[in-house]
């Protein structure tokens, strides 16, 4: 009885991997493409990281939906605030305006894992957001349902001078590591490369 009970639950946990990555050069988020609940994959092909400003990008994990509503909420007050102040906010102003937003909805949460990353006068940074909206600043991070897998890989590889194309191979190894063993992950790999030029999106299919 109680198997049954842990195995109504399951189908509603959504699955993902996610990681972002920085280096000297800028910031790389990246997740992979399956829609997942429980043993139902729901698409093949959804799209887990955002643009927020032309320098800042957000990857996630968690319901999708959720994931929309948040990063929609967040780019339209970066917007105001730039429009209020005459200069862009910065990545730490982005990514504590999305922890207020996670917090205030602390009762009825948003189910969503978060990665908030960029470049400002403070150069390449990072930001792990959980769902009540705690801010963990970090030079890589992984979440979702493959996170240990993937973090075995940046723990190995990451190095403090690494090159964009180094980074991207860095992020696309723990993904596909992590996909390979995750039944909640895969079907490819969206990127969000954001670098002094700007931002850059990338697909990856397998």
């Amino acid at each position: 009885m109680e198997r049954q009970r842990q195995q109504s639950q399951y189908p509603w946990i959504p699955g993902a991997t996610t990681v972002g990555v920085v280096c000297p050069e800028g910031v790389i988020l990246a997740s992979e493409k399956r829609v997942s609940y429980g043993y139902l994959i729901v698409s093949k092909g959804g799209k887990k990281v955002f643009k927020i400003t032309d320098r800042i990008g957000a990857a996630c994990a968690g319901l999708v939906s959720d994931m929309q509503i948040l990063v929609r909420e967040v780019e339209a007050y970066s917007n105001l605030y730039s429009l209020d102040v005459s200069r862009p906010i910065s990545v730490r102003s982005a990514a504590k305006l999305m922890s207020t937003l996670l917090f205030n909805r602390r009762l009825a949460p948003l189910i969503t894992q978060t990665i908030v990353g960029g470049l400002d006068e403070e150069g390449a940074t990072l930001y792990a957001l959980d769902i009540m909206g705690s801010v963990i600043p970090d030079e890589y991070a992984a979440v979702g349902s493959g996170t240990e897998i993937a973090m075995g890989l940046l723990e190995e590889g990451y190095k403090e001078n690494l090159t964009i194309e180094e980074a991207k191979n860095l992020v696309t190894r723990a993904i596909k590591s992590a996909i390979s063993r995750d039944i909640m992950s895969g079907n490819g790999i969206d990127f969000l490369i954001i670098t002094k030029d700007g931002i850059r999106e990338e697909s990856m299919k397998f």
